[in-house]
């Protein structure tokens, strides 16, 4: 069978198969209760009030790599104290993907964008920009009713009172329509896993990375991990990147390397000043994975943005000086689209022996009882919960063709998103065609098309989704088939970790509720996330969507040639490397990389670069051993990176004043 060539490095050997599998105890459960709590409180605290740290942006989350660093180092001591404290290295990783899922809900990319996006039409209305017809066209089920809460929300209330009996029902139905797209997201998951997992043998770096973290090592308080010296020069190599750029922040004489080198103050003339933007990001964490990611893939990444950069060049040169050329994330669209077309495809034998065995009781070698829920229950959950997610739209007032073209886009998206997490690492939550699902619908067709009749309400309601595609809730699938390989690996029953997961999604969106709705009537939404008198960066997202909807009330947008053509152009460069690739095994560029790259490749192009050389010249000189020699400094490049940046720094900056400031910046 045809299917995606990719050279690995690494993999992660099975589990022993005579070790029982463990579900959930009661002190897991605890723990990770009380680590939630913990999370959200720095959430609030450092996130949204401090904005000195957005510590649910990175991959992984900060509190979650925190909890693996701290219980991996107290676990076998606590055992030695007292046997019932004994936590396996399976208790702790149930803690870490809880909290992974959890503590998202509160991130920039789910409930803090959600919610502006329900009341921003409402607040911001005035006599001159419509909004207050478009917010004529909200369910009262959807949103929340009561005017006074909603300018409360923004401005603060007096003794910061939190109406929660205006919101429980637009909260309990987000909810509804949250947990059905994780669910049809855990039934996709659960149709593609064997194939990826045991067939294409894909890495899954972070799975890689923290497995080696949370290693122990019976008899010895500490793991063979910690006590790896190669592991201990990338942490503090680390460690003094960190130290060094935030003492320069204080102090410009104390030298630094700074967050990124810019190549584009090199080319000031025309045409080669359009190369910019060019710079080197100096991001850990993408030097770390990217050790752990196949050449081809660090190869094509650098390759084609520098081949992106130079198409700028070259058009400027020829007099077209065309804005936002070459287009990046509508090329990324196309190759998303391309991509996740094609992982259909290559399954197209899996998937349908899961239909036989699911609904026909026909003879098949497949077995289900290790997969994360029954083949019929996946078909179910991922079907069912793309149903409910259109019916859901379809009831506010959205339009089916809309609803079911534009949640098919999140849903195919959000595949290849994981496919890009599972093969490559992909540390970055917004490596992925944001905000362009809508944008491209628009661009190929024209505002027009989704107002038929003139009537608006399927434009409003289609606004009111745009968090969908602006944030970053479909990432929830990577950390879902990342959790199936950790369970795998670590003795975990695949059910009890779906059934773990559908619960750290609900905690940590009543969670997320409730930090938000705190902060929110507390201070008001208009002074959070540095905003003054008209909100912050969520909401300003949420007020200019809906502007731009009422917009088509006095004239339609007509489609976009230029970036739709775009779109065309990433669908077919994507079909070509995949068709070369199989028509040429070692063909050396990935398409998965030029879909990377175009959709967020600055922060991403730098690192990969410089680890595709090391580790060509690695390879060359001391062959496999020596690169597996040298993993352990990388992981410790890894680990030291998110404790010095995240861990340390994201605590400290509770305390210091905004003259110490040093933003975190993982996403």
């Amino acid at each position: 069978m045809e299917e995606l060539p990719a050279a690995h490095d690494v993999d992660i050997s099975a589990p022993d198969s005579a070790r029982p599998l463990r579900g959930v105890s009661v002190p897991v459960f605890v723990l990770s209760l009380v680590f939630l709590v913990i999370s959200l409180f720095w959430i609030l605290s450092a996130g949204m009030v401090g904005r000195g740290a957005q510590i649910g942006e990175s991959v992984p989350v900060i509190p979650a790599m925190a909890v693996l660093f701290v219980l991996t180092l107290v676990a076998p001591l606590a055992g030695r104290v007292w046997r019932r404290l004994k936590m396996t290295q399976g208790d702790v990783l149930l803690v870490y993907v809880f909290l992974c899922i959890a503590v998202t809900c509160s991130s920039v990319g789910v409930v803090r964008l959600l919610l502006p996006s329900l009341t921003a039409a409402q607040y911001f209305a005035t006599p001159d920009n419509d909004l207050q017809l478009l917010s004529t066209y909200f369910p009262r089920w959807l949103v929340p009713q009561d005017p006074a809460a909603i300018r409360d929300m923004y401005e603060g209330s007096d003794g910061a009172i939190v109406p929660w009996g205006t919101w429980a029902v637009p909260l309990i139905s987000w909810t509804f329509f949250l947990v059905a797209t994780f669910v049809s997201m855990l039934g996709i998951m659960t149709l593609f896993r064997r194939r990826w997992a045991e067939k294409e043998h894909l890495t899954f770096p972070i799975v890689h990375l923290v497995m080696d973290i949370s290693e122990q090592t019976p008899g010895r308080l500490v793991s063979g991990f910690f006590r790896n010296p190669v592991m201990w020069l990338g942490f503090g190599l680390a460690l003094l990147f960190n130290v060094l750029n935030i003492l320069h922040s204080w102090n410009p004489s104390v030298p630094a390397l700074g967050r990124g080198y810019s190549l584009a103050a090199l080319f000031t003339e025309r045409p080669w000043s359009a190369i910019s933007p060019l710079g080197i990001a100096w991001r850990p964490e993408n030097f770390a994975l990217g050790y752990l990611v196949s050449t081809e893939i660090t190869l094509s990444v650098w390759v084609f943005y520098l081949l992106l950069r130079f198409s700028n060049v070259a058009a400027t040169a020829a007099g077209y000086d065309i804005s936002g050329f070459p287009f990046d994330q509508e090329q990324s669209t196309g190759a998303y689209l391309a991509l996740g077309i094609f992982l259909v495809w290559v399954a197209r034998e899996e998937l349908a022996q899961i239909l036989r065995k699911a609904f026909a009781a026909a003879s098949t070698e497949l077995n289900d009882e290790n997969e994360p829920m029954s083949y019929r229950g996946a078909i179910i959950a991922a079907v069912g919960g793309f149903v409910v997610m259109v019916v859901f739209a379809a009831k506010a007032g959205m339009l089916l063709w809309t609803a079911s073209i534009y949640f098919g886009l999140i849903l195919l998206f959000a595949m290849v998103y994981a496919r890009a997490r599972a093969e490559a690492g992909a540390a970055m939550v917004w490596l992925f065609p944001f905000y362009q699902h809508k944008r491209m619908m628009m661009y190929a067709l024209g505002s027009a098309p989704f107002a038929p009749q003139g009537n608006i309400t399927n434009l409003t309601i289609f606004s009111m989704f745009m968090f969908l595609s602006r944030g970053y809730y479909q990432s929830m699938m990577a950390y879902q088939i990342e959790a199936s390989k950790i369970a795998s690996r670590a003795n975990i029953h695949q059910r009890a970790m779906t059934v773990w997961l559908i619960v750290a999604l609900v905690l940590g969106l009543f969670g997320a509720y409730y930090i938000h709705m705190q902060a929110y009537y507390t201070h008001g939404a208009n002074i959070l996330e540095g905003g003054t008198t008209e909100g912050g960066y969520r909401t300003r997202l949420a007020r200019m969507e809906f502007e731009a909807t009422a917009g088509y009330l006095k004239s339609h947008i007509k489609p976009d040639a230029k970036r739709a053509t775009a779109g065309l152009v990433g669908f077919i460069v994507a079909a070509v490397l995949i068709l070369l690739r199989l028509v040429f095994l070692r063909f050396p560029l990935h398409p998965l990389g030029y879909a990377m790259v175009t959709s967020y490749g600055g922060p991403i192009w730098g690192p990969f670069f410089m680890v595709w050389v090391i580790k060509t010249i690695v390879m060359r000189v001391g062959g496999m051993r020596l690169y597996r020699q040298l993993i352990p400094f990388f992981v410790g490049l890894f680990l030291g990176h998110f404790f010095t940046i995240g861990m340390v720094w994201g605590w400290l900056n509770l305390y210091v004043g905004p003259e110490r400031s040093y933003g975190v910046h993982f996403g």
